[in-house]
């Protein structure tokens, strides 16, 4: 969740080094956008990388579980049926 917006999480039946392994593939992607600077062509490619860490990582494309349930990835928390559960958790938030 950042800033009410939910986000897909990792799979977790990913065995520890492989999740390690992307995460590390991941970073370098984003090391790789910001040094692209200026360059389109190596700034495509840099993104693809991390787009496809993503993918292996399970937060983008099929989904990792298999109980039906939808997929309520980068929408707002307020428009999900997950409401309640966020308006619970701001007001104990802000106390």
């Amino acid at each position: 969740m950042v800033r009410g917006r939910l986000w897909r999480a990792t799979d977790p039946g990913l065995a520890e080094e492989v999740r390690l392994r992307l995460v590390q593939d991941l970073m370098a992607a984003r090391r790789a956008v910001r040094a692209a600077r200026g360059d389109a062509e190596a700034t495509r490619a840099a993104r693809a990388r991390g787009d496809a860490a993503k993918v292996a990582l399970g937060e983008r494309g099929t989904v990792w579980w298999d109980d039906g349930a939808p997929d309520y990835d980068r929408r707002m928390a307020k428009n999900t049926p997950y409401a309640d559960w966020w308006k619970t958790r701001r007001e104990d938030a802000e106390g």
